[in-house]
């Protein structure tokens, strides 16, 4: 039975530690260089594009190669809601919906789907929105692109726009968590599980698989679209390149590195998209590739469920070594030792 004062005393350090952070992030960018704030900034667009990969991939276990045709969708809309002088907020809720209705028309398609059909349908979406891209010249700026500055920081704020830029990613970052949170751990977060480990146990428990993997795909392509919104709020230009199909294989990497059915393993995920390659491509760019191939292997490895079990295996790891170090109740026997006589003579009476 739990210890009452043990669970007070674990909550009040979640509460801590929680508050910690909060005030640690929103007191960094105020210290912090531009490079720092800006890389900060990046970790956060991606992690909410990985967040909503893991929500279809992670929890339901359905395949998903084209979630950055749906980030790309949600900076093109919001560079042209920008350059019509919507109302941001009503900007990224369009950038939101959109993706989220494109995501659904493709679900009903291809839910009913499996294995690599889904995986072609989904695969399809990056390959074809390249070219589409640079057709509709007149909304996406074609080859060339698309930009629209809407996140500099207003006079009034007595900021710098990398700090500006950094507290509105943050706000939205940190609401898309908290609902994915509340997502996996309720009842559709209950429906995602079953559906993944076996679809015939959760049709006969009442649970629609068809319907589950559908609202998981357009819950993760609102997500694109708002990593979409927060992209072109960091970086204030988008074109065709964002829709390449290798980025779509980058963010899959990204959740599988991080930890895929891991809320913490999308930020995780977020942060790796962002930090290898710089440290890769500074070591040396001919090899980027191959070493963030490397990574993923030896991750996959050596720790299959993603850089997020990393505590527990080390718990688990130092657990077991410190239940070998504790002395038995008997003293260890020398192997090379003659056995004891058991007659009466000298040594001859074993002592328990």
């Amino acid at each position: 039975m739990s210890n009452p004062s043990s669970l007070v005393r674990n909550k009040f350090g979640r509460t801590a530690l929680i508050a910690l952070v909060a005030v640690v992030l929103l007191a960094a960018p105020l210290f912090l260089p531009p490079f720092a704030n800006q890389t900060l900034v990046r970790i956060g667009v991606y992690a909410v594009a990985v967040l909503g990969l893991n929500i279809v991939m992670g929890y339901t276990g359905q395949v998903n190669l084209g979630q950055i045709f749906f980030v790309g969708l949600g900076a093109y809309v919001t560079a042209y809601g920008v350059n019509q002088g919507w109302n941001i907020v009503l900007v990224f809720l369009a950038a939101c919906a959109i993706a989220g209705i494109v995501g659904l028309l493709v679900a009903l398609a291809a839910a009913r789907l499996g294995g690599l059909a889904i995986a072609m349908v989904t695969i399809a979406l990056p390959i074809v929105g390249v070219p589409l891209a640079k057709r509709l010249e007149e909304f996406t700026g074609g080859s060339q692109g698309i930009s629209a500055r809407f996140s500099d920081a207003p006079d009034w704020s007595g900021l710098y726009s990398d700090q500006w830029q950094f507290y509105i990613i943050l706000l939205v970052t940190v609401i898309a968590f908290l609902l994915a949170r509340n997502l996996v751990r309720g009842k559709y977060g209950r429906a995602f599980g079953v559906v993944r480990e076996n679809e015939a146990v959760a049709a006969s428990m009442g649970v629609s698989p068809y319907r589950t993997k559908v609202l998981a795909f357009t819950i993760a392509s609102i997500y694109g679209g708002a990593s979409g919104f927060l992209y072109l709020a960091a970086v204030q230009y988008t074109s065709p390149e964002t829709l390449s199909f290798g980025h779509s294989i980058s963010l899959v990497a990204a959740m599988v590195i991080g930890g895929a059915g891991s809320i913490v393993g999308s930020l995780i995920g977020g942060a790796y998209y962002v930090f290898v390659p710089q440290l890769t491509n500074a070591i040396d760019p001919s090899f980027t590739t191959l070493s963030q191939g490397a990574i993923l292997l030896a991750v996959l490895f050596l720790l299959p469920e993603g850089l997020v079990s990393l505590p527990r295996v080390i718990r688990r790891l130092t657990r077991r070594g410190s239940t070998r170090s504790i002395p038995g109740t008997d003293p260890p026997q020398d192997r090379f030792a003659a056995p004891a006589s058991h007659g009466g003579g000298p040594g001859g009476t074993r002592t328990n």
